[in-house]
């Protein structure tokens, strides 16, 4: 590529001489281009700028990230257009001062749209090659991180800005022909014919105008609604990837806002806003190359007010991306709160709570509305703002076309082209305007998106397992910087029953969510088969290891949708089976059989049916290793009793871990490890452990002496 950016220096080299020597064309816009690719294509004039203190002070960390600090921005900005004004008076053609308005606007649009900003106090960080703002700290109009997501998006959004600038062109024409035939009313050369001829081209321009909105908002709607459904596809894959150990990283209820909420917001970004931001830069651009035929000093004058809004659109920016930000946290929060309170309504009923939680909710709702006036008075006051200067440039047009006309400079043709066409500068820009504000929210929950689907992924293995016996050695796990477990080894041999027992927070739950892949992170080793936990694929894992909690979600639908999630090949007789094991298979008769349907978690249930039928679908998973992690908690004796049979006679032919606070459960386990504070205390057999008189002991005979004391006030009762 040097040749070629050498060669193009010449080039433009040449035209500047021209320039100088024949006044035909503009000088300093050659002269800065050749600057340019010459700075681009050698070597050796590299080296010398790289070691200026031009380049070390300002531009070195510029090519690094791309940003510059608000006042180098505008340093920069003023001294280039300072430069090109100076070509532009001492250049006589027009198509040279056309050409130099032309770059000025690319200048502007480049350092605006494309240059991030930094704060100042960053500023010192930025020339280092390791310190590179993220996206958040810069104020950018274009994200270019949305648009990376959205590839599919751009051929909309390419085809809205297109069919906008005909529509444009459409407006032109009847403009036009609508000034011409008024000159010639006002001259008394008007004709009949004269009269259809421009009636026809006017509607034509109308239809084509119409026509034209018509097909933007279409592919506006394309637009918005392929970037929704990519974003979602995406944040889905993420969550895929990041399996169950998604929730170490969020919540659900962030995961929910951020999914449907989140993405909504940017639709207007999609649809509405990046399609205007093109449309905004090449409206004004024809409408000056138009109208400098009819009074360059017009066009210029127009020209030059446009830059106002962009301008006062990026300082708003500025201002207002902490509100933002602090409005879609605040957002977050209620949803969040909502969401645990709607959950847990019962709890909050039984215990007399549900008044005090009212309460915070509406101190939550108030904050969210408080901030919520607050973004809607800054969006109103920038609003006041950009009318002003749209309002102003357009009236500043109309005093130069009747200074123009009354001067003999243009006709009244060309007084009412300028007029009518005024508004049309600003017009684009404040539609951009009133879109960036409702952008912006998009903008705000795209960091939370960008901050979800930036997770590092759970590492997948490529190894696939025969055997299941498993092995821990010296494992270690921190869960938000707090040590879960320490120097936990364990062995479980593949056919065996092993308990696993401790008070709550002992990490128990823990060891299971490892063992089964919930969690990831952890240290020292964790084999499968002899194979370490990671280098293990997820679809052998998943084929050779079940885990069933204390609450199995239910999915909506009917009893045989349910099971056949457990194996997709299972048959009616096998399901049946399945149904008779956990003891469900006459209540499900009685409801319809395999075809009764069943609410959106199980709603229609009781809590020991819910847990039987997610039993009877792990029994159709028939996996080697059967993980019971407070399986039976919550539940009736009658559902205990029974799952702990089919605990109980899995245990003869699968691997099965069972974790439980209730220690009757555990006394047939071939080896129990008791935890205590993410240790293990004690391990053995029921007997050994008994005769230990440790930290078990104390815990059985505790619960057994409750549970008899229990029995005989039944009794007496």
């Amino acid at each position: 590529m040097k040749p070629i950016y050498i060669t193009l220096g010449f080039l433009f080299l040449a035209l500047g001489v021209i320039g100088v020597v024949v006044p035909l064309l503009p000088t300093t816009p050659f002269l800065l281009l050749a600057t340019f690719f010459f700075m681009r294509g050698s070597e050796r004039i590299h080296r010398w700028f790289s070691n200026t203190s031009l380049y070390q002070k300002y531009l070195e960390s510029f090519v690094q990230t791309r940003s510059l600090k608000l006042s180098t921005k505008i340093t920069s900005l003023g001294l280039a257009s300072a430069m090109l004004i100076t070509g532009f008076i001492f250049t006589p053609n027009i198509w040279g001062k056309t050409l130099i308005v032309l770059v000025i606007l690319f200048k502007y649009y480049y350092f605006i749209f494309r240059v991030g900003t930094v704060r100042e106090a960053e500023a010192e960080t930025l020339t280092s090659t390791e310190a590179v703002p993220t996206p958040k700290k810069r104020s950018k109009m274009v994200d270019s991180r949305l648009l990376g997501l959205v590839e599919h998006s751009r051929k909309y959004i390419i085809l809205g800005v297109l069919v906008q600038w005909i529509g444009l062109l459409g407006s032109i024409a009847a403009v036009l022909s609508m000034a011409f035939v008024m000159q010639q009313a006002w001259e008394g050369q008007v004709t009949r014919k004269l009269i259809l001829f421009m009636t026809v081209i006017v509607m034509a321009a109308i239809a084509v105008r119409f026509l034209s909105n018509y097909a933007a908002s279409m592919l506006s709607y394309r637009a918005s609604i392929n970037a929704k459904k990519t974003l979602r596809s995406q944040i889905y894959s993420k969550l895929l990837k990041l399996g169950p150990s998604y929730t170490d990283h969020t919540s659900t209820s962030g995961v929910i806002q951020v999914a449907v909420e989140g993405v909504e917001q940017l639709e207007t970004y999609f649809g509405r806003y990046m399609p205007q931001l093109f449309y905004s830069l090449l409206a004004p651009v024809t409408l000056f190359i138009t109208l400098s035929f009819v009074s360059f000093k017009a066009a210029i004058i127009l020209l030059i007010c446009v830059p106002l809004i962009p301008v006062s659109i990026i300082v708003i920016m500025r201002m207002a991306k902490k509100l933002f930000r602090k409005y879609w946290g605040s957002y977050v929060n209620l949803g969040h709160s909502f969401l645990e309170n709607v959950q847990g309504l019962t709890t909050l009923k039984i215990y007399g709570t549900d008044q005090d939680k009212h309460q915070e909710m509406n101190t939550a709702a108030e904050d969210f509305r408080k901030m919520t006036m607050k973004v809607l008075t800054m969006q109103l006051n920038s609003v006041a703002v950009m009318d002003l200067i749209a309002f102003g440039g357009a009236a500043a047009g109309v005093l130069v076309a009747v200074s123009e006309y009354s001067s003999g400079h243009i006709g009244l043709a060309g007084a009412l082209i300028i007029v009518l066409l005024s508004a049309e500068f600003f017009i684009p820009l404040r539609l951009l305007g009133s879109y960036f504000h409702i952008a912006m929210n998009g903008m705000a929950a795209s960091d939370k998106i960008f901050q979800m689907l930036s997770t590092e992924d759970f590492i997948q293995g490529q190894q696939s397992i025969e055997a299941t016996d498993i092995q821990l050695e010296r494992v270690n796990f921190a869960y938000d910087e707090r040590d879960t477990l320490r120097n936990i080894s364990m062995n479980i041999p593949q056919g065996s029953f092993v308990s696993i027992v401790g008070e709550s927070g002992s990490g128990k739950s823990t060891v299971a969510g490892l063992i089964v892949g919930h969690h990831e992170g952890y240290q020292g080793s964790l084999k499968i088969g002899g194979t370490e936990l990671t280098s293990i694929t997820e679809e052998s894992r998943m084929r050779h290891m079940t885990w069933i909690g204390f609450n199995s979600y239910i999915f909506k639908g009917t009893v045989e949708a349910n099971l056949r999630m457990g194996n997709e090949h299972a048959d009616e007789q096998q399901m049946l089976e399945a149904l008779r094991q956990v003891k469900l298979y006459d209540f499900i008769l009685s409801e319809g059989g395999l075809e009764a349907e069943i609410e959106e978690q199980g709603a229609n249930l009781s809590g020991g049916q819910r847990q039987r039928l997610a039993l009877a679908r792990a029994l159709l998973h028939d996996s080697h290793v059967y993980i019971f992690d407070e399986a039976t908690s919550n539940i009736d004796v009658e559902s205990e009793e029974g799952i702990m049979e089919v605990i109980h006679a899995l245990a003869g032919q699968k691997t099965v871990i069972l974790i439980s606070h209730r220690l009757e459960n555990v006394i047939q386990s071939d080896c129990i490890y008791v935890l205590q504070n993410g240790l293990v205390a004690e391990s053995g057999t029921h007997q050994e452990l008994l005769s230990q008189q440790g930290h078990y002991a104390e815990m059985y005979l505790s619960q057994h002496r409750m549970e008899q004391f229990v029995k005989v006030g039944a009794v007496y009762a």
